[in-house]
């Protein structure tokens, strides 16, 4: 892999990562809610996600997960499911202002709940492992070895979401002040919770590519 080539892949990551999505959505979802720090937990999920995609497509199964209609269209159920679950559930979280105050830790989701959450988020994507499938072979050298090339990759794309994710999750909880009352957190809720049920929706909707 040249020098351009992997500039050419930073570009085409951070066109990707900054474009909104699922991941994003969650992002500033838990940073309007629980803060940046702790909507690190989610971002690391969803990196842990991103990367099993990566693998996924990577390791050449990504093809043969777009060849098949039956799997594909298991990914892309479980995927569009599980986020209009979150978005039902945060819609019809009951507002509670005490969650602001710094002292209530009890009113977050666990460590390894938040982390669970962005890693279903970006794994059971269908969208992401498209991308993954038609992207990333345009990147990989058949002149050098596989592994080293992926891992170079997969990096790269994990740093370029990390940063993208935290700056998702930072701009939301830069907005936390104006969302302290019961009623401010009741339309944050709705939402945030409308637009994953939407997001959910539109997956639905998502074609595998032609074998």
């Amino acid at each position: 892999m040249t020098f351009a080539t992997w500039i050419t892949f930073v570009i085409a990551g951070a066109l990707i990562a900054v474009s909104p999505g699922s991941g994003a959505i969650m992002s500033m979802s838990h940073g309007l809610a629980y803060g940046l720090r702790k909507a690190s937990a989610t971002v690391l999920g969803l990196q842990i996600g991103l990367l099993l995609v990566f693998v996924i497509a990577g390791a050449g199964v990504g093809s043969l997960l777009m060849a098949s209609e039956l799997a594909f269209g298991v990914v892309k159920t479980v995927g569009a499911l599980y986020l209009v679950y979150c978005g039902v559930s945060q819609w019809r979280a009951v507002p509670d202002a005490t969650a602001r105050s710094a002292v209530a830790l009890a009113a977050h989701p666990a460590f390894g709940r938040r982390v669970l959450t962005g890693f279903l988020t970006n794994a059971t994507n269908p969208k992401g492992i498209i991308f993954m499938v038609a992207v990333l072979p345009q990147f990989i050298s058949q002149q050098s070895a596989l592994l080293p090339q992926l891992v170079i990759l997969g990096a790269t794309m994990v740093t370029i979401d990390t940063l993208v994710m935290h700056g998702y999750a930072w701009l939301a909880a830069s907005m936390q002040r104006y969302f302290r009352d019961a009623q401010a957190l009741k339309k944050q809720n709705r939402f945030f919770g409308g637009v994953l049920v939407l997001v959910g929706a539109a997956l639905f909707f998502v074609k595998r590519s032609p074998p």
